[in-house]
């Protein structure tokens, strides 16, 4: 819409431009468009695109994260996501009003709560008037919540923005057959008993057989760790090579958390449980350990096992992003300048792990 009224305005003659000029109301969430400033104050050296507000980022936290089926079991994600998003505002004391717009990235979304950045947001005590809405773009939705945020600080609709991704793979939703569904929602419409007796009469025991979910690609089928075990095949990752790094990661994790580097990580106190305070899925081993467990996806000669994969987490984090000249008015040292990003699409069946 936005993009149609500004062609629209730019290809008015000159004396329709000066008349439209006092009467187009700003599409923007704040109160009104802003044009980046043509000199600002305490600023540094920019990379930044000509003509484009220099971004940046003030500060972010996460809740720590947990193996799925642990703590935070008996949550929902807006649950989670709202934990991040008072850790935010407490971390960095900005007034919930100034915020302009909120987003989310999540993969596997919550069916009564499918906009879960808007359930947090009034969770966390956002007002009813600040916009929100949540993206999905499988592993990298968080992201695209973040780079979507830039966007629309880039354009002049926002000052203030938080963008976060929450995930909660203890509860993913499992489906009835589509059978079953189709039946329970003809019998939803049945208005006389003769009506919901011929719908009955149509159920078979096999209906109920659930559908359950997979980390899978819908277009290909293929789970994440058979395209892991391929994509390792093809490179010539070998098994050591992979464990040698897992092991790494770990080690370098407990390292920084043992030191207390995790500066990012915010406590959460679980409803009816101690309150968490660190992630508890970072397990260094040894090669030996790891170099005993079978391969998880590709039998018997996959490359790919429970230790050298990443594990099916809970967990939530948040970020606040905004203009520099706005993060400077209110005091705040931008911890990081947000300059450009691209994405880029690749085969799903070959490709899938190098998009």
């Amino acid at each position: 819409m936005t993009a149609i009224l500004t062609y629209a305005f730019k290809n008015l003659p000159t004396t329709s431009k000066w008349a439209l000029k006092f009467s187009i109301r700003p599409l923007s969430c704040s109160s009104q468009l802003r044009a980046a400033p043509a000199v600002q104050t305490k600023t540094k050296k920019t990379l930044t695109k000509p003509n484009i507000r220099n971004i940046v980022v003030v500060d972010g936290v996460r809740t720590p994260f947990l193996l799925s089926g642990t703590s935070y079991k008996d949550l929902m994600p807006h649950d989670v996501a709202r934990a991040a998003l008072t850790g935010l505002l407490h971390r960095t004391s900005v007034p919930k009003e100034v915020v302009d717009y909120i987003i989310f990235g999540t993969v596997i979304q919550e069916v009564k709560t499918s906009n879960v950045a808007r359930e947090a947001a009034l969770g966390a005590g956002f007002s009813d008037k600040t916009p929100a809405h949540t993206v999905t773009m499988a592993c990298i939705s968080a992201n695209q919540a973040m780079t979507t945020g830039v966007g629309l600080i880039a354009s002049g609709q926002c000052d203030v923005v938080v963008a976060g991704g929450v995930e909660l793979m203890s509860d993913i939703p499992i489906r009835h057959s589509r059978k079953m569904r189709k039946l329970m929602l003809d019998l939803n419409k049945a208005k006389s008993v003769g009506q919901r007796l011929s719908v009955i009469s149509k159920f078979r025991l096999n209906f109920l057989a659930p559908e359950l979910p997979a980390v899978a690609e819908f277009s290909t089928s293929e789970t994440m760790g058979h395209s892991a075990d391929r994509l390792a095949a093809a490179f010539a990752v070998s098994r050591l090579e992979q464990d040698e790094y897992a092991l790494r990661s770990h080690s370098l994790a407990k390292k920084a958390q043992d030191e207390g580097l995790l500066s990012d990580v915010v406590p959460f106190k679980v409803p009816g449980k101690d309150t968490v305070t660190k992630d508890n899925g970072i397990r260094p081993s040894s090669l030996e350990q790891m170099a005993k467990l079978k391969p998880a996806f590709i039998k018997p000669y996959g490359t790919v096992t429970a230790a050298n994969s990443s594990f099916l987490t809970d967990g939530a984090s948040a970020m606040l992003i905004m203009a520099e000249e706005k993060a400077l008015a209110m005091g705040y040292k931008p911890k990081a300048y947000l300059r450009d990003f691209m994405y880029v699409s690749q085969d799903p069946k070959d490709q899938l792990l190098l998009g």
